[in-house]
């Protein structure tokens, strides 16, 4: 296994843009929530650590990952939001039921962030057991709620960065 013995999580603070300018939302999936309620500490944790303020998080729930994408969407609708990050854990059961959910809130969540030009960040863990998600929400592996935090940072840094100051008959003038 790639990840065997390897904490993920870990990043350079230095590195990461300043988020004291930011707001982001957290859609957080109360199916598996004692999955989920450590992926949303670790991605909340790290806004803070980056200089986003308490009051820019805005977090809400929604009942399980297939409703992920329109929770993103309904914020997206209704607040003024740098970025989204997607919270939810799919652990594999005996049925297909996890294929579709999983399919459902991938292409979901993508279709979102494109719609509104804005990034909306997949933090679905997707095991095959229990043990594999609880070692990726704060175990041996890290935390990927972590991890999503950085990558909605570095995403609306990014957009920020490239966004047009001034446009001209179409073209993009700096």
């Amino acid at each position: 296994m790639a990840t065997a013995g390897k904490n993920l999580s870990e990043y350079n603070k230095g590195e990461t843009p300043d988020a004291s300018t930011m707001r982001f939302g957290i859609i957080v999936s109360e199916w598996n929530d004692h999955i989920t309620s450590r992926l949303l500490e670790g991605a909340k944790n790290c806004l803070l650590e980056n200089g986003c303020l308490e009051e820019n998080v805005l977090i809400e729930s929604v009942p399980g990952a297939f409703e992920l994408p329109l929770g993103a969407q309904f914020i997206l609708e209704s607040k003024e939001v740098d970025g989204v990050i997607c919270i939810g854990s799919v652990i594999e059961g005996e049925t297909k039921h996890f294929d579709f959910v999983c399919e459902g809130a991938t292409m979901g969540i993508k279709d979102v962030a494109l719609k509104y030009n804005k990034p909306v960040i997949f933090c679905v863990l997707t095991d095959q057991t229990e043990q594999q998600a609880k070692d990726r929400s704060g175990g041996k592996h890290g935390n990927k709620g972590t991890e999503a935090a950085i990558a909605a940072i570095n995403m609306a840094a990014l957009k920020n960065r490239l966004s047009p100051k001034r446009k001209t008959a179409g073209y993009t003038k700096d």
